[in-house]
């Protein structure tokens, strides 16, 4: 598989794919470099056309991805029978039941979680950075899926792991007040700030809600220079992709 693409160990249905890239291989310059996918970043708009075309013809997509416009929010768009639209969707996650659609998040730093019911039937995509995930956008997803959380599997792509996830007591409160077990999630550096387990709160979210499926969850954005980009660690740069769809 191309370097561009991150190596997924997911068991999915039959017809159903996942996918999450990583930022080798295509052609966006600087600290875009070099494939970006988000037009929102100050990417030259060809380059990321150009990774965009690529990455349909890497996944073999007969259609371009619905993208989203992230804003961190819990909103949730059900893209079965959505009209095209040049303007993106405004919300941080997505739904389908209907073969052919996928649906995407883009992230650097923010975890991005993908859904699929074990029939195969119906996928979702969720962009769970800290204030989405204590907002609820995990349940928001997984209600308009309406699948009983039981029955279905979840994944876990690249995002800022614990040891480069520094927060304020104030973000520790706010999932704590939802949970007191997110409590676990935080532990304290020398400077007296708190390091974030950002996958291991959506763990916890995830498992309130009946999924006891869940995988990935082990790389992280920060760390790793080559792969990923990183908002916080870079300040500027691009956004990678993780997608779900039906064949």
């Amino acid at each position: 598989m191309t370097s561009s693409l991150l190596e997924i160990e997911w068991e999915l249905p039959p017809g159903v794919r996942a996918a999450c890239t990583t930022r080798l291989g295509g052609v966006s310059k600087d600290s875009w470099g070099s494939f970006n996918l988000a037009t929102h970043v100050g990417d030259d708009l060809v380059h990321v056309a150009a990774n965009r075309t690529r990455l349909c013809e890497l996944l073999g997509l007969s259609a371009e991805p619905t993208w989203l416009n992230q804003v961190h929010g819990t909103a949730v768009k059900n893209l079965d029978g959505a009209p095209f639209s040049p303007i993106p969707f405004t919300a941080d996650a997505a739904v389908a039941s209907r073969a052919g659609t996928a649906c995407v998040v883009m992230v650097a730093d923010c975890l991005p979680v993908l859904f699929c019911s074990r029939d195969g039937r119906h996928i979702g995509a969720a962009h769970a950075g800290w204030r989405g995930l204590a907002a609820g956008v995990l349940e928001q997803t997984v209600s308009a899926m309406n699948v009983p959380g039981s029955e279905l599997r979840a994944w876990l792509g690249p995002a800022i792991s614990q040891n480069h996830f520094e927060v304020g007591e104030e973000v520790r409160e706010v999932f704590v007040k939802a949970d007191r077990a997110a409590s676990s999630r935080f532990r304290m550096n020398a400077r007296g700030r708190l390091q974030a387990d950002l996958a291991g709160l959506a763990r916890l979210r995830l498992a309130s809600l009946g999924l006891t499926d869940v995988s990935g969850g082990t790389w992280c954005t920060y760390a790793d220079r080559e792969r990923f980009y990183s908002h916080r660690r870079d300040g500027k740069g691009g956004r990678l992709a993780a997608l779900i769809w039906k064949e």
